[in-house]
């Protein structure tokens, strides 16, 4: 696992910069963290990393939101509000599992059943300071190399890397 923290909308950028330049089409990345912890602005800034210039939307009350970028397709997934995985059906999600893209999923517990397994799961807090933390970990061999490229390219707060 790897950590860093931040105290800015650039250092948000920073980071998905990063991650975007490690090569994440195709992954799934799973976004933890409680209300406000910056799932969706984090999500955001990787979307616009990726290339994609117009708004990008929360997908609060959509559950899905789908970015053509010129890296690839990014699936943008808010499932807080899920009543049940037939609802995921009902948007088509099995229609995107066969497609390469970066899945970018909020609260992804709640469609355990029919989402595709994670390959980086991204656990965010925001401090009493103001300042966020991301702790990521691979869930998979490709997230191990996800993991790697991103920590090379944007090295941990010092004592974040287990």
């Amino acid at each position: 696992m790897s950590r860093w923290r931040w105290s800015c909308l650039e250092d948000t950028g920073a980071f998905a910069a990063a991650l975007v330049a490690a090569g994440p089409i195709p992954a799934v990345v799973y976004l933890h963290g409680d209300l406000g912890a910056g799932k969706t602005t984090l999500a955001r800034e990787i979307v616009r990393a990726a290339g994609y210039r117009g708004v990008v939307k929360s997908p609060t009350y959509t559950l899905l939101e789908v970015y053509p970028t010129p890296l690839g397709r990014i699936l943008h997934l808010d499932l807080y509000r899920l009543g049940s995985d037939d609802e995921l059906e009902f948007l088509g999600l099995r229609d995107y599992l066969d497609q390469p893209a970066l899945w970018l999923i909020e609260w992804p517990r709640p469609g355990a059943a029919v989402l595709p397994p994670a390959d980086l799961e991204c656990f965010l807090c925001l401090e009493p300071d103001a300042r966020h933390t991301l702790t990521a970990r691979a869930a998979s061999p490709s997230g191990e190399g996800l993991l790697g490229a991103l920590t090379r390219a944007l090295p941990p707060e010092p004592g974040g890397r287990n």
